[in-house]
């Protein structure tokens, strides 16, 4: 049955405008963030990325952790508390792992610490590959790669424990302080983390906006976990046992997997910007590639080099 004139025209017109509104935005800064984050398929990439943190990067946690000393230990076991928001069995799961150090440095030893490094690589790969995408460059070799992630589960570490230290240092006497120092340390991680990712052939300068969207969403992303994970962890320990306190765990990584993931583009887009933002924090050099980049000589201000 065909359609009436007027319809078809009022069909036509509503067309032409809705197309016009996905032109306008797809123009647009958040327009092209989302059609980014549609191309590197976001939601599936968040999930896949929180499966490996929780079964590679936790227990390599876990692992180096207990061949620290205890008062190292305990700091790390703070900062995971805390940003996990996890309280009651959660948070009895977290500890209970962290503590029992003599039996995992006895059924680890050093073959399996090193082991540990290669496991690991599992989730530094996913995570490197979130940020290439971001910035379309080029896969490192597997040297690299290992090099990459003994490196970053290193740091990752020492921020954990530097963090757990200033919050028993200076938390409990003054919040005020201690917010913008863990603000501070959250924003150098996750600059420092795509440059080490990325084998710093992009500049550190451009990936600071990567690094204060993604400390400041997980900041905010950690405070907020305190009043709906303690709560989920309950629901799904009575619904699924001790299963379920392991999936509470993997929502939160998920949350923030997708945090992740979101800041990289964003961060990306923002940077090759043709506008003010983008030449303030482009700089002096204009331009996104490093002197490190075997391809710096193609770049230009808005281009990276496509992904191989």
């Amino acid at each position: 049955m065909q359609l009436a004139p007027p319809v078809r025209r009022t069909a036509a017109r509503v067309r032409d405008r809705v197309e016009a509104v996905q032109a306008w935005f797809e123009g647009t800064f958040l327009g092209r963030i989302w059609q980014r984050l549609l191309e590197d398929e976001f939601l599936d990439r968040s999930v896949a990325l929180a499966a490996k943190a929780f079964v590679s990067a936790f227990p390599a946690i876990i692992v180096v952790a207990s061949f620290m000393p205890t008062s190292v230990r305990d700091s790390i076991t703070s900062t995971l508390v805390h940003r996990m928001g996890v309280a009651g069995a959660g948070q009895r799961t977290i500890r209970d792992s962290l503590t029992t150090s003599d039996d995992v440095r006895r059924t680890t030893g050093v073959l399996g610490l090193i082991f540990t490094f290669y496991y690991v690589n599992s989730f530094v790969t996913a995570l490197q590959r979130v940020y290439e995408r971001a910035w379309k460059r080029p896969p490192p070799g597997a040297v690299t790669r290992y090099a990459t992630g003994a490196a970053w589960l290193a740091a990752l570490v020492a921020y954990f424990a530097l963090l757990g230290g200033a919050r028993a240092f200076i938390g409990g006497a003054s919040i005020e302080l201690f917010a913008p120092l863990a603000l501070v340390l959250t924003v150098g991680v996750w600059t420092v983390s795509p440059w080490l990712m990325l084998r710093r052939h992009i500049r550190l300068r451009v990936l600071v906006p990567t690094g204060v969207l993604t400390g400041v969403a997980m900041a905010v992303y950690g405070a907020s976990a305190s009043l709906w994970m303690p709560r989920t962890i309950s629901e799904n320990q009575r619904q699924f046992g001790f299963f379920g306190v392991a999936l509470a765990l993997v929502t939160w990584l998920t949350g923030a997997a997708t945090i992740i993931l979101v800041s990289a583009h964003s961060g990306a887009v923002l940077a090759q910007e043709e506008g003010l933002a983008g030449r303030v924090i482009r700089g002096p050099d204009d331009t996104v590639l490093s002197a490190r980049a075997p391809d710096r000589g193609s770049d230009s201000a808005v281009q990276v080099q496509p992904e191989a």
